[in-house]
């Protein structure tokens, strides 16, 4: 028996343009979902990964090494060195950019050859989730996206409800020694922080990612000190902070590590991090003294 489009002589469904506006402003449309993506970021990777559309990508930058399939893919040089030539050679239907990392030359020159491009920019952990479902909107991977968008977003109101009500404890976030690298408050870290009752001692900064001096450390004398460095392995340098015993963090021993994969990239393994710098807060608080290490003088001052 003829269905009834057959005997209409309706033609088969034809799947609806999408249409959505990245972190940069700019409407993209798509007359179908995307099928052959390259990622221009190791945490755009992972998060194309996380919205069920790994299998759709087929070029990524260096450092792309989560989840461990990413590790088998093509590269296309760095997220700020892209390889164009590379890229081209992979016929993507979409790139996926980085806002703050990558070249804006190099956008726009697949932006003039044609290619689809969205720019991704997470700036606190309410943009991963909803980073996850617009990726999974673009690769047509919907129901994996919203369910692990979901997910996070539970966990993340559970660790919001243990710990952003905590007495505060101020804090130092050192990205690296050399130079010498902090957050301000528009960091997706700084939302990490602010989740685990921190308060970032450098948050009021113009620059996302700014250089500071050593001195303006002494002198906002924080409570704890917490960093990352470039892979698995606590950094060295981190203890170089010791040659200042009166400060706060030093006198406390309030001298941290998350691994950076954890917490410096926008990906749901933010809340691993997360999980990671909660409990060292939590033992920032237990070491304070009955005068109260939060409230003690500035270093410099002593």
């Amino acid at each position: 028996m003829l269905s009834l489009a057959v005997l209409a002589g309706a033609s088969p469904p034809v799947q609806a343009q999408i249409t959505l506006t990245d972190d940069a402003g700019q409407t993209l449309r798509l007359d179908k979902a995307a099928t052959r993506i390259v990622s221009l970021a190791p945490h755009v990777t992972e998060l194309l990964f996380a919205a069920g559309a790994g299998e759709r990508v087929v070029g990524v930058v260096a450092y792309s090494d989560f989840p461990p399939e990413a590790r088998q893919l093509p590269q296309v040089g760095s997220y700020n060195q892209v390889d164009l030539e590379a890229v081209l050679a992979l016929r993507p239907d979409l790139i996926v950019g980085w806002k703050s990392g990558n070249r804006e030359q190099h956008l726009e020159r697949l932006r003039a050859l044609g290619i689809a491009v969205w720019i991704n920019e997470p700036r606190n952990l309410d943009d991963v989730a909803r980073s996850i479902e617009a990726l999974g909107t673009l690769a047509g991977s919907t129901a994996v996206a919203q369910a692990n968008a979901d997910a996070f977003r539970r966990r993340h109101a559970r660790l919001k409800a243990d710990y952003s009500e905590r007495p505060a404890v101020r804090t130092f976030y050192q990205i690296w020694d050399r130079p010498l690298m902090t957050v301000n408050d528009e960091h997706v870290i700084a939302d990490v922080i602010r989740l685990c009752g921190g308060q970032n001692v450098f948050g009021s900064l113009a620059q996302l990612a700014p250089t500071i001096a050593v001195e303006s450390v002494l002198a906002a004398n924080p409570e704890a000190i917490v960093a990352s460095g470039m892979d698995e392995a606590r950094p060295e340098w981190l203890d170089q902070w010791k040659r200042w015993p009166a400060l706060a963090a030093t006198a406390a021993d309030n001298l941290f590590f998350v691994p950076p994969d954890l917490i410096q990239r926008h990906t749901p393994r933010l809340l691993d991090g997360a999980e990671a710098l909660c409990a060292h807060l939590e033992t920032a608080r237990s070491r304070r003294t009955a005068s109260g290490a939060a409230h003690s003088a500035p270093a410099g001052t002593r």
